[in-house]
């Protein structure tokens, strides 16, 4: 039976489902997941659209997550491997009345993760774009009611033309950021007296330029933060100017440096209070340096 094209109005329950949803994601592929997005229309507020969630995930091996196809077919998908669009693998549930997708890439695939994040967000905050489409897509499905490929065929030059545009509105700073740093977190036990990589940091200097660093924990107070050894790779390559900052927990959340971080960045330019420090990743919420350590006592040191 082919699928029944369904256009309704939003319904909050849909984030719901996607929280539900992403648990079991993350339970299947463990550490090998880096990030989990809910992207699609049913996560854009008050956008009438098919009732299907749609999950991205990034991850750092592609080839793990076929050696999970089993796990995830237990949880009531079929695994359809890239589907179309190489380098990604695609799941999908509730057969032609269907309830969710899964999208999955590598993390250095970034490309294709922006992408689904930029038109998401576009439509988050464009309400005359938003609107536009939720007519597009109510009337296309009053047209093609059991025809897929009609259905997406009538929304292409839509998505393509307001794709374009959201790649341009949208700031990919933050996801770059959090790629890299999640990309290189991973715990090593370097010797009975030395654990690194639980905690891992990711900075863009004025540049552009993008350095990584990773705790390093130690039996006595010779350790090292994973911001200040960021900053130090940076130093090593003749920077000094720091744009943004983010350093990410083990299960994934953001956490905010600690005094001697924060300390260490406001000596090394009378420009630091200006750094960007990342608060939530989900909502890109940031706060100054400058915010976070008020009256800095070096202030007029600065020539």
């Amino acid at each position: 039976m082919a699928q029944h094209i369904t256009v309704v109005n939003y319904d909050p329950s849909w984030q719901l489902k996607y929280e539900h949803e992403k648990q079991k994601i993350m339970a299947i592929l463990d550490s090998n997941l880096l990030a989990v997005y809910h992207i699609g229309s049913t996560a854009v507020a008050n956008l009438a659209t098919k009732p299907i969630i749609d999950i991205m995930a990034e991850v750092r091996d592609l080839s793990l997550v076929d050696i999970n196809k089993a796990a995830f077919e237990k949880i009531g998908y079929e695994y359809l491997g890239e589907f179309g669009i190489k380098g990604r693998r695609y799941l999908r549930k509730g057969g032609d009345e269907r309830t969710h997708q899964i999208h999955i890439f590598k993390y250095d695939n970034l490309d294709e993760v922006i992408r689904h994040l930029a038109f998401r967000d576009y439509l988050r905050v464009q309400n005359d774009v938003c609107a536009e489409y939720a007519k597009l897509k109510k009337a296309l499905a009053i047209k093609f009611p059991y025809d897929i490929d009609g259905y997406c065929d009538g929304k292409d030059g839509f998505v393509k033309e307001y794709e374009q545009k959201a790649l341009a509105f949208y700031d990919s700073s933050w996801d770059r950021l959090y790629c890299a740093a999640r990309s290189i977190q991973t715990r090593r036990d370097v010797s009975p007296f030395i654990v690194a990589g639980p905690v891992a940091s990711a900075l863009m200097t004025v540049n552009g330029n993008i350095y990584t660093g990773i705790c390093i924990d130690m039996a006595c107070s010779l350790g090292m933060c994973a911001e200040r050894n960021a900053i130090s790779t940076m130093i090593t390559n003749g920077e000094k100017h720091i744009s943004k900052i983010l350093a990410v927990n083990t299960d994934g959340a953001i956490i905010v440096p600690c005094g001697s971080c924060r300390e260490f960045m406001m000596q090394l330019s009378k420009d630091s209070p200006k750094i960007e420090v990342l608060t939530d990743y989900e909502s890109k919420m940031s706060v100054s340096l400058g915010s976070l350590v008020p009256n800095w006592w070096g202030t007029d040191q600065f020539s």
